[in-house]
């Protein structure tokens, strides 16, 4: 510790003008010399700046078993309180951060205070020989050795747990993506034929005589809200309903009769990614999803007219009843969400004979 290479003067050379036109030389002043850390002069410096990475590394694994904790322990269900919900969010996010922050920190404060810190410099020269290559084999082998993890069993035992335990959260979450997860799962929602459109969230139906011009309204299918699994059945059903002039609709043929009077109902999930679509601009009648700015025309079947989104949204085809009350002519005619579920199901149609 402290060795250090200075620049040849010789090679390395710069060179100023005065204001009289005059050439000076001046030499390559070198590195500045080195400064011993504390650790470097005093062993007892050294072990507590190796204790206190070995803290940072057992805080991520805290902060690890915290998010297990938060994911696995805390059950959700339809009938889960708001304040339980919270406290799930603030735990997964808490044991993120400190799972994160823990091996992050620990690195830094090991290389500042236990790594060597002495400058080099020398020409550089491409490896290309045998002994080139040797060269550098010892060059990692004297980094590893420099770094202490070899010497320093607190340091890397405590580095090898959180780093192993810090993989864990992201196989957790994985696995409730089933791979194994059929399309038609979203292909199929709880709307069928003479299922009342009610507002978001009371669950009241609606007529189409509430139905104003430029109106927007948050549907779902009429007893949702006593549905079994009522969550997981509004992520896919709930729709936006809006009222335009019928000489504005361009519908496509044997779509003439989805809509009702200028009223026409498009599913809120975005077909990109599955953020909720909730802005609703009146004067060009168009759909945002705030996530990735994807914008459908509602003039024209939702068509994308800008942004990330592959695909329009789907339509739910709709009419009155006896009542006067807006009904679902049946459920949509293609898988609600991003656009994957639309691809592996025509790949799943296509493979069959």
């Amino acid at each position: 510790m402290g060795d250090h290479s200075h620049g040849d003067p010789n090679i390395s050379e710069a060179v100023a003008r005065t204001g009289q036109g005059q050439v000076e030389k001046f030499q390559d002043p070198g590195l500045a010399p080195h400064r011993p850390r504390l650790a470097d002069k005093d062993p007892r410096a050294g072990k507590r700046a190796e204790r206190q990475v070995a803290i940072l590394f057992a805080i991520s694994v805290i902060g690890t078993l915290l998010f297990f904790v938060g994911y696995f322990a805390i059950p959700l269900d339809d009938s889960t309180a708001i304040s339980t919900l919270r406290l799930q969010n603030f735990m997964l996010g808490m044991g993120t951060a400190f799972a994160m922050l823990g091996i992050g920190v620990g690195i830094v404060h090991w290389a500042k205070t236990l790594m060597p810190d002495h400058e080099i410099a020398e020409e550089r020269h491409a490896v290309r020989t045998e002994e080139d290559r040797q060269i550098a084999e010892t060059m990692v082998s004297e980094i590893i050795s420099e770094s202490g993890i070899k010497r320093r069993p607190l340091i890397r035992n405590t580095l090898i747990g959180a780093g192993v335990l810090a993989i864990l959260p992201a196989i957790g979450i994985f696995r409730d993506l089933s791979k194994n997860l059929d399309p038609d799962v979203l292909g199929h929602t709880m709307w069928k034929e003479g299922t009342r459109l009610a507002r978001d969230p009371e669950g009241t139906p609606i007529k189409a005589s509430d139905v104003t011009f430029g109106s927007a309204f948050h549907v779902i299918p009429e007893g949702l809200n006593e549905a079994e699994h009522k969550l997981e059945e509004k992520a896919k059903a709930v729709v936006l309903l809006m009222r335009l002039n019928p000489a504005d609709l361009h519908p496509s043929p044997g779509r003439e009769d989805w809509a009702y009077n200028g009223i026409v109902a498009y599913s809120k999930i975005c077909t990109h990614v599955g953020c909720p679509v909730a802005l609703y601009e009146q004067q060009t009648h168009h759909l945002l999803c705030p996530c990735h700015q994807s914008t459908f025309d509602v003039t024209q079947q939702c068509k994308v007219i800008f942004g990330p989104a592959s695909r329009p949204l789907p339509q739910l085809p709709i009419t009155v009843n006896s009542e006067g009350y807006l009904v679902a002519r049946s459920d949509f005619h293609e898988p609600v969400g991003p656009s994957f579920w639309e691809r592996d199901r025509l790949d799943k149609e296509s493979d069959r004979p």
